[in-house]
């Protein structure tokens, strides 16, 4: 198989693990509500996925370069599979071995994720695809899934049932272990050590290169501030606004399809235009649009119209954001650290949206909807404008050599 099929192929299993993960969000807390009727006991299942996803991407990693990272994805997507299986077949265990579960399947996704991540460099070098269009094409194409995922598996559940629709997530994640296990063998890792590092002595060297690294911390607080604001808004502050503002919940899904569909289309722009851009700068922009302007549009308007516009360029702002995050990641980390590295990255990337659900809730209780948007935007301003603010942070700050090993 060709270097770009092989690329095309990696990608899809991707995709297709973030599908399954999107569908065991609804299937599974839904699996908890018909035979416990708790919606506390949802939540807790909820959590329970999240929470080892986001420490298995940091923590995990270092396992994953001493097997292989070829090897970890088949043996995380098809782990997966099993617990979904389980899940699905045997309801009567009862709520605890439920959650644990989930739970570990939770953690498998979490490595899993990321070693594909690390595979798409070598992959795409390999098929000639410029690392920035990868990047805009496959966050376009995971704002896809993640649009259409929570409705897939609506939709599997009232056709087949909740039994049935846990058993076709479980097939899509082990579509991927077999779709990585025949079709892609990435170009061979770089040579590593003789005597391979102790586990606390790898996971130290991928948190020390990231903390000399201030350009990548500061995108990462940018990103991660983003996620806060996304997910404010999605759990709390557009909610309360269309129910404030409103007279039916029509506006929500209008809000919400606005902002989506604005990244779309910017991903289809910045996919085309962004080898060409100033990356710095087109990062600066990105973050302050996706930010604080669609907070201050709810907090000072009361029109549908305007709302939407504004939450439809913001969308527009985002879609280069991740992008040259990613394709950072890739150029500055040495091959040896990325796994690491990247999964550091992409926990406290995400660590944004828990904090971000309960500070939306707190900040509209303990202030009122109007003063917790603007206290929130200014946050956010403040810190998607640390680029500009420090010369030294931004994507086009070149790397400085480092040292790779902690001996």
């Amino acid at each position: 198989m060709t270097p770009r099929r092989q690329l095309v192929v990696l990608v899809s299993a991707d995709l297709i693990s973030n599908l399954g993960t999107r569908i065991s969000v609804v299937t599974i807390p839904w699996l908890v509500l018909v035979t416990t009727g708790s919606p506390t006991k949802m939540g807790l299942v909820a959590f329970a996925e999240t929470l080892p996803y986001l420490l298995s991407s940091a923590l995990g990693t270092p396992w994953a370069d001493r097997i292989g990272l070829r090897r970890t994805s088949i043996f995380c997507d098809a782990g997966s599979a099993v617990a979904m299986v389980v899940v699905a077949l045997t309801p009567w265990l009862g709520f605890v071995p439920l959650v644990a579960l989930v739970a570990v399947a939770g953690a498998l996704r979490g490595i899993g994720d990321r070693v594909k991540h690390v595979m798409f460099r070598p992959v795409a070098e390999a098929a000639g695809v410029p690392l920035i269009r990868l990047t805009s094409a496959y966050d376009g194409l995971s704002r896809v899934v993640t649009l259409f995922g929570a409705a897939v598996g609506g939709l599997l559940i009232a056709v087949f049932g909740v039994t049935e629709a846990i058993l076709i997530d479980a097939a899509s994640f082990g579509v991927c272990a077999l779709l990585i296990g025949v079709l892609v063998r990435p170009p061979a890792a770089p040579t590593q050590p003789a005597q391979p590092e102790s586990y606390l002595r790898a996971l130290r060297g991928g948190f020390s290169y990231l903390g000399r690294d201030r350009p990548l911390l500061g995108m990462l607080a940018v990103i991660s501030a983003l996620n806060m604001v996304a997910n404010a808004s999605v759990a709390v502050y557009i909610p309360v606004w269309v129910a404030r503002e409103l007279p039916g919940p029509s506006g929500l899904g209008l809000v919400l399809a606005a902002f989506s569909a604005g990244a779309l289309l910017g991903n289809l722009v910045f996919t085309a235009l962004g080898p060409r851009l100033p990356r710095r700068l087109t990062f600066l922009v990105g973050a302050l649009v996706a930010g604080t302007p669609r907070l201050v549009a709810l907090a000072i308007s009361d029109e549908l119209p305007v709302v939407l516009v504004v939450t439809f360029l913001s969308g527009i702002g985002i879609a280069a954001v991740n992008p040259l995050l990613g394709v950072a990641l890739y150029e500055r980390v040495p091959p040896e650290l990325q796994t690491r590295v990247i999964g550091i990255a992409g926990s406290l990337a995400f660590v944004g949206l828990p904090v971000g659900a309960l500070l939306g809730g707190w900040s509209v209780d303990a202030l009122g909807l109007t003063p917790a948007l603007l206290t929130m935007a200014a946050a956010c301003l403040v810190i998607t404008a640390y680029p500009l603010l420090n010369r030294t942070s931004g994507p086009d700050t070149p790397a400085r050599p480092t040292p790779v090993a902690t001996r």
